[in-house]
């Protein structure tokens, strides 16, 4: 992976968009986005992460995410590794109709990489923008929160029951808090 896409200021506020090998649709299932949504929740009380927006779409998610104590790509890491470990566990034992068919893909991806173990869940590559102006960051969070309503699943952004846009609407139930982007 080149360094294009890498966190490189762990201080610096990011959008990262962390995709599922082979665009594998795995965030159909409540079960897994509930995974991502406790892992984030997680990460915003222990490790200091401030999530500013997010979606969970089907095989991807993107987040506007800083750290509080500079250590971003060390928390990145271990939220992917959790995450994967928890939703591979699921896949395993819950009724799925396509666990066969998941694991070998998932199990191809990590014959691709040394260092992956027996599956591979996560791509390597975590898409790191740096967002260092007001336009930058009111284009990714329009763009985060316009992706359901992109791909034809709701009418509105805030419909969208896995995503912040929900936290930026006065009087709406949302799923994880966010640490919410002023007016730039």
């Amino acid at each position: 992976m080149g360094d294009a896409w890498k966190i490189k200021d762990q201080f610096a506020l990011y959008f990262l968009t962390l995709r599922v090998v082979f665009w594998l649709d795995v965030f159909t299932r409540k079960s897994h986005r509930d995974i991502i949504i406790d892992s984030l929740n997680f990460c915003r009380k222990n490790k200091n992460l401030e999530v500013f927006a997010y979606v969970i779409m089907s095989n991807h998610i993107h987040l506007i995410v800083r750290s509080k104590n500079g250590t971003l790509s060390d928390t990145v890491r271990d939220f992917k590794k959790y995450t994967a470990n928890h939703i591979l566990e699921l896949i395993d034992t819950e009724k799925e109709s396509r666990r066969k068919w998941l694991l070998n893909e998932m199990a191809f991806a990590a014959r691709k990489h040394k260092r992956n173990s027996k599956y591979q869940f996560w791509t390597h590559e975590n898409h790191a923008v740096e967002l260092s102006t007001n336009e930058m960051i009111d284009q990714r969070l329009n763009y985060t929160h316009q992706n359901p309503v992109k791909a034809g699943i709701v009418e509105n952004p805030e419909d969208y029951l896995y995503s912040s846009a929900r936290n930026y609407c006065d009087n709406m139930d949302y799923l994880l808090e966010v640490d919410l982007l002023g007016p730039s």
